[in-house]
């Protein structure tokens, strides 16, 4: 099982075993991570589940599709890492994932 560390925009870190096949958001929702509200379920129709990929991981978790690019547009503080966890499909590739969460959802 991939290891994922979410770090709340306070600094609290959530180190959670993933399932494969699983996305980030479902992991968080399910393991009750502050600060990921997926009011979509994970449809990419929201970006309530935003989240910064650490610079480290981005080659690995890749990059947005345009669907994705463009809910991002409704997140706040977006920046050059930012991704939707619901679009982050766990792969034993992942253990080791660092995403950090925006200071709030929109």
């Amino acid at each position: 099982m991939p290891k994922i560390t979410y770090i709340e925009f306070s600094g609290t870190e959530h180190v959670i075993d993933g399932d494969t096949g699983a996305t980030v958001m479902e992991t968080a929702v399910k393991n009750m991570v502050p600060g990921i509200d997926a009011d979509c379920g994970g449809a990419c129709a929201c970006a309530t589940c935003h989240v910064y990929v650490d610079p480290a991981w981005t080659t690995v978790t890749g990059s947005a599709s345009e669907m994705e690019e463009d809910m991002l547009d409704f997140a706040f503080d977006v920046r050059e890492n930012s991704r939707l966890s619901c679009q982050l499909k766990i792969s034993n590739e992942f253990d080791g994932l660092v995403v950090r969460l925006p200071e709030k959802q929109f």
